[in-house]
């Protein structure tokens, strides 16, 4: 049974779409060692790189889906990829399962029957969580946002917007970037000129450690509080030496409490990837985390299920009761129509430290 994945295998966030793979992998590794799913079935992976591309991501997922006959497709590193992704999905009756991208509209896409499932962060929670973690351990009183210029930063400048309101916390202002910009400091300047005492960053993996640049450039020393797009990828290389400066959010890290699940994935890390000698070295920790258990969620499904047909498979991660997973303990996940396994109570924050994601303490 072929198992379908579109992600980033090459560019700048090659090592995030890498992450995912391996989370996978090791999953249907597990799931086949125990004996497959519906009596017996063994599971396949079939990789697709969509280069952070729309259109590419549109293009494979066709290709998977109606070439490779995939029973359930996994995808979506990028929020614009896979927001394109929904409607192909949706129109073949295939789940779609996103172990990355935050977008909110990915999964609150208006369809109905909704054939996309997500484990990872969702963007009006890690808003919300932005601004709590900023206020707490910067007292944070008038933030500042800086965001990329694509549909995954206005759905964040939403949210963010959202979030100080509720709180009451005035807006110094919204600055947006290009992806391609080399210097953000006219924007950062007006934002300093506006008084903003924290910045409320969103961005992918090069924007995000431009912004860090710039920073350095005008020696604006201010906090910087970030979505998670900085551990996509090469961001401690490409940020330089204050790297360090911006706390990002994370749904997991293997350098936290040891648990029986998290040894157990560790020590198949070690022993099928010779570059994983300790938990520093799983990087970035939430592509493994997030593909990990989704993929064994959906050999829960699949076994609902009873078949391969879309709808059933639909219904089966509905189905889903308990799963004792990496992440968290997962009870009902997806049923009374939820479509997001994991909440605001789940995330945790980190830091680089030269190539390494560490965990840092909550504000």
């Amino acid at each position: 049974m072929k198992i379908g994945l579109i992600t980033a295998l090459s560019g700048q966030s090659a090592r995030s779409g890498e992450a995912i793979s391996r989370g996978l992998t090791i999953a249907i590794d597990e799931v086949n060692a125990a004996g497959g799913v519906l009596g017996g079935r063994k599971l396949e992976l079939v990789r697709r790189d969509d280069e952070s591309n729309p259109a590419r991501g549109v293009t494979a997922a066709r290709e998977l889906i109606h070439r490779e006959k995939v029973a359930v497709l996994f995808g979506g590193l990028d929020t614009p990829v896979a927001r394109a992704i929904v409607p192909v999905a949706t129109e073949a009756k295939v789940p779609f399962v996103v172990p990355w991208a935050a977008g909110t509209a990915i999964t609150h896409n208006g369809t109905d029957p909704n054939f996309v499932f997500r484990v990872s962060a969702v963007d009006e929670e890690v808003d919300k969580a932005m601004v709590a973690y900023a206020r707490q351990t910067f007292a944070a009183k008038r933030p500042g946002l800086i965001l990329l210029n694509n549909p995954w930063g206005e759905s964040n400048e939403k949210g963010l917007k959202a979030a100080l309101a509720a709180v009451g916390s005035p807006l110094a202002g919204s600055e947006k970037f290009e992806a391609s910009d080399v210097d953000v400091t006219a924007q950062l300047g007006r934002l300093r000129a506006a008084g903003a005492d924290t910045l409320l960053m969103v961005g992918t993996v090069g924007p995000s450690a431009q912004v860090v640049r710039s920073l350095d450039r005008m020696g604006w020393s201010v906090p910087v509080v970030s979505h998670w797009g900085p551990a996509g990828g090469r961001f401690g290389e490409l940020a330089g030496p204050n790297a360090g400066r911006v706390t990002f959010i994370q749904t997991y890290s293997f350098a936290g409490p040891p648990s029986p699940i998290r040894d157990k994935v560790l020590t198949a890390l070690k022993a099928k990837y010779p570059d994983i000698k300790s938990p520093a070295d799983v990087t970035p920790a939430v592509g493994v985390a997030n593909a990990y258990d989704a993929m064994r969620l959906t050999a829960l499904a699949l076994d609902k299920a009873g078949s391969t047909e879309g709808e059933a498979v639909r219904k089966g991660f509905a189905a889903i009761d308990r799963y004792d997973g990496l992440i968290k303990t997962y009870q009902t996940p997806f049923a009374d129509g939820r479509h997001d396994a994991l909440v605001g109570d789940d995330y945790v924050w980190a830091r680089f430290e030269g190539d390494h994601i560490v965990p840092v303490q909550r504000g």
